[in-house]
């Protein structure tokens, strides 16, 4: 038990240091109290211009750690994810996006390396129309994708940060980078 409480420390200071691509910007929330003993959680946004202030994605990312377990988890280590992103408007009617949606998601872990079972979630596609004071909106449209899954190794925890991270570049249509490759800040 108390080899678990220190990997969720670990893992606390890990995140806190963690590096991500340019178009990153991460930020400690407050983690869910009831699910778990123990949570942690953070949100991220994604913008092609690192000084804009418009995001073309967005997410969270929570860990639950429950040192006994939880039956429907099959572990003791849960992750949950939300992954929000911006789409093209012809791409939202592909009848295909959800099935594209949970690929990346998938894809996304085993491209980090991370051991997992108990995968679920959902992917919605939203298009949203203005009307009357908001007609001179533009129409827009989104892809929403939820995800829990259980970790199944505690010494791998960061693997499954970075498979959360390939899934928001992934959703906003930005390709993975080669392993010990940085991208340079794009202007929009």
């Amino acid at each position: 038990m108390k080899e678990a409480n220190r990997n969720f420390d670990t893992f606390i200071e890990d995140i806190k240091a963690i590096k991500a691509r340019p178009e990153i910007s991460i930020s400690e929330i407050p983690a869910p109290q009831k699910l778990a003993p123990y949570a942690f959680a953070i949100t991220a946004d994604l913008a092609l211009d690192i000084d804009s202030e418009d995001d073309i994605a967005t997410g969270r990312f929570v860990l639950l750690h429950d040192p006994d377990g939880q039956e429907s988890w099959d572990g003791t280590f849960r992750c949950v994810t939300f992954v929000r992103s911006a789409l093209d408007i012809e791409i939202q009617s592909d009848p295909m996006l959800p099935d594209v949606g949970w690929s990346w998601f998938i894809d996304a872990l085993k491209n980090s390396g991370a051991s997992y079972s108990q995968p679920s979630g959902t992917v919605t596609r939203v298009a949203s129309a203005s009307y009357g004071e908001l007609s001179s909106h533009d129409e827009s449209s989104e892809i929403e994708i939820r995800a829990s899954w259980t970790a199944d190794n505690p010494e791998e925890l960061m693997s499954h940060v970075h498979a959360w991270l390939e899934l928001m570049a992934s959703a906003a249509g930005l390709a993975p980078l080669p392993e010990g490759v940085a991208s340079l800040p794009q202007k929009r």
